[in-house]
Formats: structure tokens, C-alpha cells, sequence
């Protein structure tokens, strides 16, 4: 009786194991390709494309799509029928689709379907150049630019703008000229909260006429920020060591900052710079004084000579993806004392006088300088003539 139901038993798990495979081979197979693909721009760099699902798919088939854009570039597998991506659109951007039944990258997807946006219209020298945005103190934007090659000496440029907190596009209205570069400043503002490094700002440089071709460009919030220069409260000196205190520029926290100190000494004609992380002082100078003030302890430096200092800021990574733009020097402060350069001022406008007057001096009296240090030898004959030429003449009357 044993045998019997085993291989029963055996005969059931065969059957399942057979009805599980053909119930599965189904989903496998390859599908049909989407329908109906197209693509549309909004705002100004977003583009969204949309495809319907493929006619005559299995009915066992979990569709996914898998799609991905040129030279097979942020591959995607997910089970909606639209896809966007904010690119700037300085050339053309393509899309390629395809459906599939299972999240696998490996299945073989359906005959993939591709669709690109239009190429941007007019001559590629005409475009501007070197069009760089950078956001300064997180309260506005200046973004620079160059004439294109092939572009009027007089070309009316406009530049427009959009990001995520505004409700529609909008035109910058501060354009003006540095040298060769256009520039145009805008201010962004409403963008400083918990969320602002998912933001992008969305740029477009044309012009009036629209003869040139027009140049996108897409900052990313989390980049290209120029802080303020930080300010500096108080210096002073505490066994043998400088202490320096600032504020850092508004807007930031301090943990997103990395700092630089230059000192610069008065005797020794030198700078020293110190590059700063974390700038902390454990000191009771420093107690009952307003937050947010920043610390530094310099060692090592001479407290009976002049000593000037300064600072600048710069974004670190903890918080922002570039670190590359340091903000300006702040004011110099200085500490310690210098000898009075007046003495050695009116030293070297005295010299030159004092000099000039004796050599007049000597000048004029020359000759009695002579006789006195060169006194004349006596003449014997003058003086015997002198002596005896009287006694002759009386003699011969």
C-alpha cells in the first residue's frame, strides 16, 4: 500500500511541477511593442514622454516597461506609461521603450520603440557660450554668458528662468555688461528648506528676434554657491596664541562652511594660511557672547608685532555637492603693535635736506676750510725784504 501512494504521490508533484511551467512560459515569451509614444516639453527643460500599453499583450503578462536613452544611458524598468527627465536642450534627447513581463533586466523586452525631441532650431555658433549661473549667498543668481560666434554686435538677449516654487516662467529683467560677458541677476529666495538640494533651476538664453539659437542650461541648488564673506568680531591674545572670532555670512548653517584664515605679520613679511573644518575655541573669553559667532585659535603667533588677519568661506560637501567657489576676503583686522613709521619717514625726508645744506656750506666756505686745514708756508725772501728794505732806502739818503 505504500509503494502505491508514493508513486502517486510522485506522479501529482510531476503533474504540478509540469502544469506550473506551462502556466509560466506564457509571460515569458516576447511582447508586442508600446503604442501611441510621444513626447512634450514643459517649463523649459522638463521633457515627458507617454506611451500606451502594446495591443494583443498576454493576459498572464505583468507588463513593465523598460526604457532608457541614448547609448543606453539610465536604464529603467517600471510599470508606468510615461517617463521625464529634466535635461537641458542644446541637442536632441531620445527615448527608447520596450515591454516586458517581469522586472529582469535579462528578459528580452518587446521591439523597442524610440522617440526624440526636435533639434533646437538656428546656426550652433550663433548660440551664446560659456553660459555659467552662480548662486550667491543663497539669495540670488548671476548667471554669465558670451556672444556666439556668428551673432550682431547688437543682439537684444533675454534670459528666462523657472524652478519648482515659481508658477510659471519668468524673465530676468537685470541684464547688463562686464567687459566681453552679458550677465543677468535674478533674485532665489523661496527655495531655502529642507527639500532645496532636489531643486534645479531651469535656464534659456535667446534672443528678441530669435535669430540666434537658443542655450539651456540646468543648476542644480546643490552646486555652484558663492557665500558671503564672514566677518570678523574681535581678535585677542591668550598664552602665546591668537584667538579670532566672526560671524558666518547669513543663510548658512555652520557645519556647511569650511573656512580659511590668512594672518600676516608685520616682521616677518609673511602669510600664513590655515585651512579650517571645524572651527571650535574651548575658552572663557568666548562665554555670554551672542550664538552663531564662529572661533579659531591661531598658535604661534608674535604678540609684539603688527599682525593682520582675514577670512573667507566656502560650501563644504557635508551639505552641497561643489566646493570649489570661495567666497571674498572679509575686512582685515588687525592686532598687536608696530613701530611708529613716523620717525623713519622724517628720517628719510631729513637726510636728503641735511645734506644738501652742508655741502652749500662747504661750498661757500672753502677757503677758509683751505687755510685752515692747509695752512700757507712762509715766504723767506718776502720776509727779509720786509725787514731790511726800509733800513736800505734810509741808508741811501
Amino acid at each position: 500500500m505504500e509503494r502505491p501512494a508514493r508513486l502517486c504521490g510522485l506522479w501529482a508533484l510531476l503533474l504540478c511541477a509540469g502544469g506550473g511551467g506551462g502556466g509560466g512560459a506564457a509571460p515569458t515569451d516576447t511582447q508586442p511593442p508600446v503604442t501611441n509614444l510621444s513626447v512634450s516639453v514643459e517649463n523649459l527643460c522638463t521633457v515627458i514622454w507617454t506611451w500606451d500599453p502594446p495591443e494583443g499583450a498576454s493576459p498572464n503578462c505583468t507588463l513593465r516597461y523598460f526604457s532608457h536613452f541614448d547609448n543606453k544611458q539610465d536604464k529603467k524598468i517600471a510599470p508606468e506609461t510615461h517617463r521625464s527627465k529634466e535635461v537641458p536642450l542644446n541637442e536632441r534627447i531620445c527615448l527608447q521603450v520596450g515591454s516586458q513581463c517581469s522586472t529582469n533586466e535579462s528578459d528580452n523586452p518587446s521591439i523597442l520603440v524610440e522617440k526624440c525631441t526636435p533639434p533646437p532650431e538656428g546656426d550652433p555658433e550663433s548660440a551664446v557660450t560659456e553660459l555659467q549661473c552662480v548662486w550667491h549667498n543663497l539669495s540670488y543668481m548671476k548667471c554669465t554668458w558670451l556672444p556666439g560666434r556668428k551673432t550682431s554686435p547688437d543682439t537684444n538677449y533675454t534670459l528666462y528662468y523657472w524652478h519648482s516654487s515659481l508658477g510659471k516662467i519668468l524673465q530676468c529683467e537685470d541684464i547688463y555688461r562686464e567687459g566681453q560677458h552679458i550677465g543677468c541677476s535674478f533674485a532665489l529666495t523661496n527655495l531655502k528648506d529642507s527639500s532645496f538640494e532636489q531643486h534645479s533651476v531651469q535656464i534659456v538664453v535667446k534672443d528678441n528676434a530669435g535669430k540666434i539659437r537658443p542655450s539651456f542650461n540646468i543648476v542644480p541648488l546643490t552646486s555652484h554657491v558663492k557665500p558671503d564673506p564672514p566677518h570678523i568680531k574681535r581678535l585677542f591674545f591668550q598664552n602665546g596664541n591668537l584667538y579670532v572670532q566672526w560671524t558666518n555670512p547669513q543663510n548658512f548653517y555652520s557645519r556647511c562652511l569650511s573656512y580659511q584664515v590668512e594672518v600676516n605679520n608685520s616682521q616677518t613679511e609673511t602669510s600664513d594660511i590655515f585651512y579650517v573644518e571645524e572651527a571650535k575655541c574651548q575658552n572663557s573669553e568666548f562665554e555670554g557672547n551672542l550664538e552663531g559667532t564662529i572661533c579659531f585659535m591661531v598658535p604661534g603667533v608674535l604678540p609684539d608685532t603688527l599682525n593682520t588677519v582675514r577670512i573667507r568661506v566656502r560650501t563644504n560637501k557635508l551639505c552641497y555637492e561643489d566646493d570649489k567657489l570661495w567666497s571674498n576676503w572679509s575686512q582685515a583686522m588687525s592686532i598687536g603693535e608696530n613701530t611708529d613709521p613716523t620717525f623713519y619717514v622724517s628720517m628719510l625726508l631729513a637726510t636728503p635736506v641735511i645734506v644738501a645744506g652742508a655741502i652749500i656750506v662747504l661750498l661757500l666756505y672753502l677757503k677758509r676750510l683751505k687755510i685752515i686745514i692747509f695752512p700757507p708756508i712762509p715766504d723767506p725772501g718776502k720776509i727779509f725784504k720786509e725787514m731790511f728794505g726800509d733800513q736800505n732806502d734810509d741808508t741811501l739818503v
